[in-house]
């Protein structure tokens, strides 16, 4: 009977950082970027390509002209890449401000 023992690993190839957490956020833009990146972001979030997003825009608003409200919402309510918070935030911290 043979028996063997498991290997040991190195220090060295022991990870002590943890990996990195992918950005799970929903935000606009990117690379394909058309407009003001709703398609684009909607598209990285949900992990389908942004053309099948902008075809659903386009048949939207032919269908009771639904498109232009949810794309306008989209542009204010989400945050562009990069930014903290989105249009319609900063549009209510400057009246607050007032």
């Amino acid at each position: 009977m043979t028996t063997t023992t498991p290997e040991i690993p190195s220090p060295e190839s022991i990870r002590t950082d943890p990996p990195a957490a992918p950005d799970d956020h929903l935000r606009r833009g990117g690379d394909d970027r058309m407009l003001a990146g709703v398609a684009s972001g909607l598209g990285q979030y949900f992990d389908i390509d942004p053309t099948l997003i902008r075809v659903g825009f386009v048949v939207l608003s032919f269908v009771g002209g639904l498109a232009v409200p949810l794309y306008l919402a989209g542009w204010l309510l989400i945050p562009e890449v990069g930014a903290d918070t989105s249009v319609a935030e900063e549009l209510l911290a400057h009246e607050r401000s007032r």
